[in-house]
């Protein structure tokens, strides 16, 4: 008798104490069922207030999640969560995270209570050979992911885990360990990346927070950084320190840049890739978004 079978004889015999609820049998025995390849997201996702603001980037973000299928849970590396070693939310019901200061009552009001998903995070465990991954109960869902993903599924019934990111760890690392994620696709998740290609908050030009201006620097980085990922050229967005002075002014720290190398490690030879929300804001920042799915 295999495992499956032996769980399932005592779930319905009642055998070992208790008898096993079928939902939670299920989840016990296959958490996650096989599917067509999910797409595959990087988020650019601004600021905090465009969790309650209405503008062309959350318009953005609600077009994209009516526009692919609906997940059967979500993974999301954060620009925010960054460890000591690489980490999974492994709890059952995570909190909302408002890791932010300076910003309205109303913003630090907004929760959005997702179940987590301790399968996904244990599956996610078990796939991943680079590294050992830690099982997290005290982290939840910081801003990185809910200000995002509640455009995608405002109803929060989506299972939502996070992966965090190791700040020891090299591009090329952090892009190597993104492909050990690709089965996932093929269960139902939805992989996205959260952060913004070109993120320098210490030039953002504060009189011009609502407009599309982009400092030279900005533009030219963001440029290429396109030309780079529509062309399938992924070596120098790895090695985005080699890149010249306007990628130095682009990507000071590598925190909100390292999600978009998940999201690209992870396209197919078959897939295509498009981007929306393509636009700079406040000088030093891009809110360019990225869509990968099957061609």
């Amino acid at each position: 008798m295999n495992r499956k079978t032996f769980i399932k004889s005592l779930a319905l015999t009642g055998l070992g104490g208790a008898t096993m609820k079928l939902s939670a049998l299920n989840k016990l025995t296959n958490p996650l069922s096989s599917t067509d390849q999910m797409p595959v997201l990087f988020l650019g996702h601004g600021s905090p207030m465009n969790a309650i603001e209405e503008n062309e980037f959350v318009a953005g973000f609600r077009k994209v999640g009516k526009e692919i299928p609906k997940p059967q849970a979500i993974l999301v590396v954060s620009a925010h969560w960054e460890t000591n070693g690489t980490f999974v939310t492994a709890m059952d019901k995570p909190r909302t995270i408002h890791d932010f200061g300076g910003f309205p009552r109303e913003l630090y009001e907004v929760q959005y209570p997702a179940a987590g998903s301790p399968e996904l995070a244990q599956e996610t465990k078990n796939i991943i050979k680079k590294t050992e991954i830690g099982l997290d109960q005290s982290w939840g869902l910081d801003h990185g992911a809910w200000s995002v993903v509640k455009h995608l599924y405002p109803n929060a019934d989506v299972p939502v885990i996070q992966l965090s990111l190791d700040y020891k760890q090299t591009p090329q690392y952090h892009f190597d360990l993104a492909k050990e994620l690709a089965s996932l696709r093929n269960k139902g998740v939805l992989i996205i990346g959260s952060g913004n290609m070109v993120h320098n908050l210490r030039m953002v030009a504060w009189d011009k927070l609502n407009s599309a201006f982009g400092y030279d620097w900005a533009i030219e980085a963001s440029e290429k950084m396109k030309k780079y990922i529509l062309g399938g050229e992924y070596k120098p967005l790895i090695n985005y320190a080699s890149q010249g002075k306007a990628f130095d002014l682009a990507i000071p720290s590598p925190d909100h840049y390292l999600p978009l190398l998940y999201a690209l490690a992870l396209k197919g030879g078959d897939e295509k890739i498009s981007l929306f929300n393509d636009k700079p804001v406040a000088g030093s920042l891009t809110m360019t978004s990225v869509k990968i799915e099957k061609a």
